[in-house]
């Protein structure tokens, strides 16, 4: 019985890395929609925003604890780039000496995170197609 715990186990942490990839992915699409906006409603422009993830831990019957998945702990700003600043004196958000403050948002790094984040997306698909198709063909010999 201990074996199919730990399959179904391996099942739940895929899951939880697909639900957490896609978390990533649809951030990923929020900064790269938002790489031209000088002016948000909290003032500013636009800061690009990262996903920070935690794994989900458990605490066995013996003291042991194991990792059970990952979720996200947070999506939160990235206050270690700096804004870019754009010499345009007919931008609307153009400051006195003619600059705007452009978002931190490099359309480069977000491509890579984004070919990064669908490759993890893709990893744990596969490992729960696996145990699906190891589970019918279990219970093809069973039957």
């Amino acid at each position: 019985m201990e074996g199919i715990g730990k399959l179904f186990s391996a099942f739940r942490a895929a899951a939880s890395g697909l639900s957490a990839e896609r978390a990533r992915v649809d951030v990923i699409a929020r900064n790269v929609a938002n790489a031209q906006t000088t002016k948000t409603p909290e003032g500013g422009p636009y800061r690009r925003r990262v996903v920070r993830f935690e794994p989900i831990l458990e605490r066995m019957a013996d003291g042991r604890v194991e990792t059970r998945g990952v979720r996200v702990a947070g999506v939160e700003p990235d206050t270690k780039t700096p804004f870019q600043r754009v010499f345009d004196p007919t931008h609307p958000d153009a400051d006195a000496q003619g600059f705007v403050a452009m978002p931190n948002v490099n359309a480069a790094l977000e491509m890579a995170d984004l070919i990064t984040a669908m490759r993890a997306y893709e990893a744990n698909s596969v490992i729960q197609e696996t145990f699906v198709q190891m589970a019918e063909r279990a219970l093809r010999s069973v039957s």
